[in-house]
C-alpha cells in the first residue's frame, strides 16, 4: 500500500505541474489589466507602471512563468541580484541555514509560495486559504458523513426490502434528489426553511459556523448555520449513493457465500452485518471519494448562496476583482485535494479488499 503511494507521488507532482501551467495561461489570456483592478479610480500611469514593476508585470511572460513555477517549487533558486521583490529572499522568510550558494544563485528549501493577494495588500494568499479553507472542510466533511451514513442505510433498506413499497420510494426520493443541482436545491432550501418558515426552524439564510455578537467584541459557535449548507451539499451525492448501495446490496446477496451462510443457521442480521456489507461496501467507497473530492471543490455555488465564509466563496470573489495570485491558489488547492483523494481512495480500497493488486 504504502509502496503504491511512492510510486504515484511522481503522477501528483506531474498533475500539479499541468495544472499550475494551465491555470497560468488561461489567466495571461485574460483582456484585464490586473494592476488597474488595484487601484482605484484616480491612479496615474506613474502608478500603474510602479504597481506593474513590483509584482512583475512588466516582464516578458516566459519569465513569469519561470518566476510562477519557482515561487510554486519547494526547491527554488533565488539571485541576490534581483530588482523584483518576487525574488526577495528576506519577504520569504527563506531560513539562510539551508542556503547553498551557487555563484550568483542561492538554493533553498521552502514552503511553496503562492504570493500575496492584490486586493488585500500585504496579505499572503497561503493565509487566506488556511482560515477559509477551515470553514470548507467542516461543511465538505459535515456533508459527507450525512450523506454516507444516511445513503448506506437507505441503500441497504431499499435492497433488503426489493420490489416493495419501501424500495419504490427510497428509489424514487435517490432519483429526485440526482435530478436536482446543488445551486437549485440551495436556494429552494433557503427560500422554504429559512424564508417562508423561519419562524418554525430558527434558521438564517446567510451565515458562518462562528459570527461575531452585536458588539464585535466575541465570537459565538452557531450551529444551525451549518444545516442548511451541509444538508443541501449532500444531497446529490446522497441519491448516489444510495443507488450505488442498493444495487452491490442486490448484487452481494446472490453471492453462494450468503447461502452457505444461511445454511449454517446464521441469522439475517449477521449475514448482512458481517458478510453482505464489507463486500458491498468496495463498489461504494469508490464513488464516496469521488464525491467527497467534489463536495470541496464543488461547493462554490453553495458556499456562494448561503454566505459561508469557505475557499468556494473566496473564488467568486477573487474572480470578480481578478485577484489572480487568490485564484491560482484556489484551483491549485481544488486540484491537490483531487489527487489526494484519489490516492487514499485507492489505498482504502485495497485495504476493504486485499486480493486487489495494482500495477
Amino acid at each position: 500500500m504504502w509502496r503504491l503511494a511512492f510510486r504515484k507521488f511522481g503522477y501528483i507532482i506531474t498533475i500539479l505541474w499541468g495544472v499550475a501551467s494551465l491555470v497560468f495561461v488561461l489567466f495571461f489570456i485574460i483582456p484585464a489589466d490586473p494592476a488597474r483592478m488595484m487601484t482605484d479610480q484616480r491612479e496615474d500611469e506613474q502608478q500603474l507602471r510602479a504597481i506593474r514593476q513590483q509584482y512583475g508585470f512588466d516582464l516578458p511572460v516566459w519569465k513569469q512563468y519561470l518566476l510562477y513555477l519557482n515561487d510554486l517549487s519547494v526547491v527554488s533558486a533565488y539571485s541576490d541580484v534581483a530588482t523584483i521583490p518576487l525574488l526577495n529572499a528576506e519577504k520569504r522568510n527563506i531560513p539562510h541555514k539551508k542556503i547553498l550558494r551557487l555563484k550568483a544563485v542561492y538554493l533553498c528549501i521552502k514552503w511553496p509560495y503562492l504570493r500575496e493577494s492584490f486586493q488585500y495588500q500585504g496579505v499572503k494568499v497561503s493565509t487566506l486559504l488556511g482560515w477559509r479553507f477551515q470553514n470548507t472542510l467542516i461543511l465538505a466533511f459535515t456533508s459527507f458523513a450525512f450523506s454516507m451514513l444516511t445513503g448506506v442505510l437507505m441503500g441497504l433498506v431499499a435492497g433488503a426490502f426489493h420490489r416493495t413499497w419501501i424500495d419504490s420510494s427510497i428509489t424514487l426520493i435517490s432519483v429526485s434528489g440526482m435530478a436536482l443541482p446543488s445551486f437549485v436545491s440551495a436556494i429552494l432550501a433557503s427560500w422554504i426553511f429559512a424564508f417562508v418558515l423561519h419562524d418554525l426552524t430558527g434558521l438564517n439564510i446567510t451565515g458562518n459556523l462562528w459570527e461575531w455578537d452585536d458588539l464585535g467584541e466575541s465570537r459565538q459557535l452557531v450551529l444551525k448555520n451549518l444545516l442548511l449548507p451541509a444538508l443541501t451539499l449532500g444531497v446529490r451525492p446522497l441519491s448516489v449513493i444510495t443507488q450505488m448501495m442498493r444495487s452491490s446490496y442486490l448484487e452481494q446477496s446472490s453471492m453462494p457465500y450468503v447461502l452457505t451462510a444461511l445454511s449454517k443457521g446464521l441469522s439475517s442480521r449477521k449475514i448482512i452485518v458481517r458478510h453482505i456489507l464489507p463486500n458491498a461496501l468496495n463498489p461504494v467507497v469508490s464513488v464516496a471519494s469521488s464525491w467527497m473530492a467534489s463536495m470541496l471543490a464543488g461547493s462554490v455555488f453553495v458556499e456562494y448562496i448561503f454566505g459561508w465564509n469557505g475557499i468556494g466563496k473566496l473564488v467568486v470573489e477573487s474572480a470578480t476583482t481578478l485577484d489572480l495570485p487568490v485564484l491560482m491558489g484556489c484551483v491549485l488547492t481544488f486540484s491537490l485535494v483531487f489527487v489526494v483523494v484519489n490516492l487514499l481512495t485507492d489505498m482504502i480500497y485495497k485495504a476493504l479488499d486485499p486480493t486487489v493488486t495494482y500495477k
